[in-house]
């Protein structure tokens, strides 16, 4: 299980590198799309498996609303892959910071982080993510409206930003 979960762990961050390093929305929410599932899956092995199902969900909807509305807005003739120069020195220098930022950082980062939630107390009889849904239900209810809030303004932002000075596919004529 360590194996797996080193693995999920070292696709995260190659995927998140993968999204910071794409000027191309197309590629960007693919690259969101992997990283969202590889999260999740990282969820699953800390043992929330709940949690993990609800997130991904919820999560892959809203993204495959942005990618719509941002593939119909910003239609590019040839945009940039994953493979072109400028990508790869992106990456290449985003790989080289997270190697500097993790030698800084690299005493005794992993002491208490592959611990599940249900270890942590004996006789724990509430699963983490089950006690964490019920939290939320109960007194996270304004968060929950504050975060539908935020998630609606980000929509309307990515659509701003990828719309840019050719307005897309809904110019005036």
């Amino acid at each position: 299980m360590s194996y797996v979960m080193c693995f999920l762990l070292f696709s995260l961050v190659f995927g998140l590198v993968a999204v910071a390093s794409n000027p191309s929305p197309y590629f960007a929410a693919l690259g969101l799309v992997v990283v969202s599932c590889v999260g999740c899956g990282l969820l699953v092995g800390h043992g929330g498996s709940f949690l993990s199902l609800v997130l991904f969900l919820i999560y892959l909807g809203g993204m495959l609303v942005v990618f719509s509305y941002s593939a119909a807005l910003a239609a590019e003739p040839f945009p940039e892959s994953l493979g072109s120069r400028l990508v790869v020195r992106l990456v290449v220098s985003y790989l080289v910071g997270l190697l500097l930022v993790s030698l800084l950082f690299k005493s005794g980062w992993h002491e208490f982080s592959w611990v599940p939630a249900e270890e942590l107390d004996e006789f724990f009889s509430v699963r983490g993510d089950v006690g964490g849904v019920a939290l939320i239900y109960s007194s996270g209810g304004a968060v929950l409206l504050i975060s539908g809030w935020v998630l609606l303004l980000t929509l309307f932002v990515v659509l701003e930003l990828t719309r840019g000075l050719s307005r897309g596919s809904i110019r005036a004529i």
